[in-house]
């Protein structure tokens, strides 16, 4: 295949703009703050796990605070109604028998009532530490908020770029046939990403290997609008002043 040395000199623009929408497309998917933002949200997820434990920890408290406070309620309303009979009665065994009852409600109900303080306190305390996720919570929402912002930031700038070079991008691929674009897309799927390399010093530069024996001759006794190939890797070779090889 032949190709005006200029088209062939076009291909190496052509692929340093490609190479800078690689990069530009690596940067994109591996911007600083996605990095963070998946550490943040590991964090983030690990905070609602201890948040819902301790929610259920502050329910199940505060059940049992309810149920506590109801058997005292119970109680008292006990006490008042014996209370009311013992004023009204005139027996002798009914008196004993309901200052008894009221001695053991009494007692009934110091009981819950320290339990249902130990409880209260329970209670405060659960709560507390609930109100300390909930903060941290927030803290690390907060913070994930301000990194998606950054994050949409730069990405508009890089995105900006990348129009810029695809714009370019156009305007260099318009300089090139399109047969010599087709064979040049061809070897850049299979290349890596690269399709056409420059010959420096006897040295392809999309593999490094340096040409010598029948391989350098082959390239010496092309000529200037012949379209070469690395033996290597099989890029595009693109020939200029650099290359270290006169031009037939």
């Amino acid at each position: 295949m032949k190709a005006p040395e200029a088209e062939q000199k076009n291909l190496l623009r052509l692929q340093s703009v490609d190479t800078r929408l690689q990069q530009i497309a690596h940067q994109l998917k591996n911007l600083p703050q996605q990095a963070a933002l998946a550490a943040h949200g590991k964090t983030l997820d690990e905070v609602r796990r201890r948040y819902a434990i301790a929610s259920g920890e502050v329910d199940d408290a505060r059940t049992e605070l309810g149920r506590l406070e109801s058997d005292v309620a119970v109680v008292e309303a006990r006490i008042k109604r014996d209370s009311e009979r013992l004023q009204a009665s005139a027996s002798v065994k009914d008196i004993q028998a309901l200052e008894a009852e009221l001695a053991s409600l009494a007692k009934r109900q110091n009981d819950l009532e320290e339990i249902e303080l130990t409880v209260m306190e329970r209670v405060e305390e659960k709560e507390a530490a609930l109100a300390a996720i909930l903060a941290e919570r927030d803290a690390v929402t907060d913070q994930i908020s301000v990194l998606e912002q950054e994050r949409d930031r730069a990405a508009v700038v890089i995105q900006g770029e990348q129009v810029d070079t695809e714009r370019d991008r156009e305007a260099v691929a318009k300089t090139v046939s399109e047969e010599l674009l087709a064979l040049y897309e061809k070897r850049r799927t299979t290349g890596g990403g690269i399709g056409a390399a420059l010959l420096r010093a006897r040295t392809c530069h999309g593999c490094n290997m340096t040409l010598t024996g029948a391989d350098l001759e082959t390239v010496r006794q092309a000529a200037w609008d012949d379209v070469l190939f690395c033996p290597e890797c099989d890029r595009i070779l693109i020939r200029t002043d650099e290359s270290g090889i006169p031009l037939s």
